[in-house]
């Protein structure tokens, strides 16, 4: 299970680069910054999810004055064996993406994560926490897709929805709909209610069930006994389709749709203290590695894999104390680890590359 080889062309700074991680046990990235270390936990992720985890412009990943770039890695899931490759190309304007699994291109995001569940920690990691609600409805729609899969076609489907009724909104300028604006409007609403509260459905059953696995691992990383809350926040009162009535002015004035799950949030309690305002840092940072550590756990428990560990140079940021307490918690199988500074004592690797004779 795992990842069993990747290769990278023209990615950052990478010419080209490959190695074949331990598909048990820990890799070390060791090498000063500037080396590309986090670089190759980024083409990972863009292999599980078509997306990096440092920026939104996909031609950051390509190699200055290069048109293309790419990521190819194999899989193993038990006996099958998963070739998915990734290709970007930079255009005039923007950058194409041109994902493959088996040679064949994915329906979803939910297929590739089917095929490379991994749990990521960052020190950007935090924002899951004190960072905006877009930053908590982001890992939750990644937990839901890891999790189970087939809630990407939920997912899409709500996008789409959305998107429909939004530029409907927006052809609209502030005006009122005539007759058959209003009629398509009230079908793209009832399919709006529809779709929400399936997605509704699946992120609070997510999040009853991530909920105790929070606590748990805040509990041992604090090494203390708060209470912690995990709740789902909706931005509408009960009936989805009567606040969509009550807001309609206010959406055709701004142009798209101002309620409904793309808008909602996670309530995160300490103590009954709101953790995304008034925690301390250190408080923040242990609850946002339980978070993925619990992420991690469920899915697990629920698919009966071991999703693949990046962390990158998440070291740098815990004292020596927490650093042995997260070793202590992390489950065992596949994990990669980037860090300029000496390991922690505790963590014993399989192999450490140094990325300095790679660029050299």
């Amino acid at each position: 299970m795992g990842l069993h080889e990747l290769t990278l062309r023209n990615f950052r700074l990478f010419t080209e680069f490959s190695f074949e991680p331990d598909p048990d046990a820990i890799t070390v990235f060791l090498s000063p910054n500037g080396t590309g270390k986090t670089s190759v936990l980024e083409a990972v992720n863009a292999l599980a999810t078509a997306s990096s985890f440092r920026t939104n412009a996909a031609s950051d990943m390509i190699r200055n004055r290069e048109a293309t770039a790419e990521v190819h890695g194999v899989v193993f899931q038990r006996e099958r064996r998963i070739q998915v490759d990734l290709t970007l190309t930079r255009g005039v304007r923007n950058t194409t993406k041109r994902m493959l699994v088996n040679g064949q291109r994915p329906r979803s995001r939910a297929e590739l994560s089917e095929a490379l569940p991994l749990t990521v920690f960052t020190p950007e990691g935090v924002d899951v926490v004190r960072g905006g609600p877009e930053n908590r409805r982001s890992y939750l729609t990644n937990l839901l897709t890891d999790v189970e899969p087939l809630t990407g076609e939920i997912i899409e489907r709500f996008n789409r929805v959305l998107s429909q009724r939004n530029a409907l909104l927006r052809g609209l300028e502030g005006s009122r709909p005539s007759a058959s604006q209003q009629s398509e409007l009230e079908l793209w609403t009832s399919d709006f209610c529809e779709v929400s509260e399936e997605l509704l459905f699946h992120r609070q059953s997510l999040l009853s069930q991530l909920s105790p696995l929070v606590a748990r691992f805040y509990q041992a990383l604090a090494q203390n006994t708060n209470d912690v809350g995990v709740r789902y926040e909706k931005s509408w009162p009960e009936s989805l389709n009567d606040a969509l009535v009550v807001s309609f002015d206010d959406d055709r004035f701004r142009g798209y749709t101002t309620i409904g799950p793309h808008r909602d949030d996670i309530e995160l309690l300490l103590e009954g203290r709101d953790a995304r305002r008034q925690a301390s840092q250190g408080e923040q940072r242990s609850l946002a590695l339980a978070l993925r550590l619990a992420g991690h756990e469920l899915v697990r428990q629920q698919r009966g894999v071991d999703p693949l560990l990046l962390l990158d140079d998440v070291f740098s940021e815990l004292d020596p104390v927490r650093s042995n307490r997260l070793l202590g918690l992390l489950p065992l199988g596949q994990t990669l680890v980037t860090t300029a500074s000496p390991l922690p004592g505790a963590l014993t690797p399989a192999a450490v590359i140094d990325l300095t004779r790679v660029l050299s």
